[in-house]
């Protein structure tokens, strides 16, 4: 398969999970979106949905590996961050959960003084 063919067919499953999470289908979005990111490892928008779609699920332990490997291949996503310290605070891990929080504001902060 092509890198265009796994990457539409990996958007097409994306919108598929969208709709299934719209209708409260959760279980099917979860494996929507991992279908998605089996056809394009790299797309993080699955990888987000997937992690809200387990949070909501409260797998949590399975959100935060997905929000940790968001965080590995892009840094900077404030969102990954954001969505690992709802995770560890859900989970308990108050200390977690602020260093997460302390790092998406950051990179909040330098994403606005770049735009400035």
């Amino acid at each position: 398969m092509s890198d265009t063919d796994a990457r539409q067919k990996a958007e097409e499953r994306y919108y598929a999970a969208l709709d299934l999470m719209a209708e409260g289908k959760l279980e099917e979005a979860v494996r929507a979106y991992r279908e998605s990111v089996s056809a394009d490892p790299a797309f993080t928008e699955a990888m987000h949905g997937l992690a809200r779609a387990l949070q909501d699920l409260q797998r949590y332990d399975e959100a935060i590996a997905i929000a940790q490997r968001i965080a590995e291949l892009d840094p900077d996503d404030v969102l990954a961050h954001t969505s690992l310290s709802v995770l560890y605070q859900k989970k308990g891990m108050i200390p977690e959960a602020e260093a997460e929080g302390a790092k998406a504001r950051v990179l909040g902060w330098k994403q606005q003084l770049k735009k400035s």
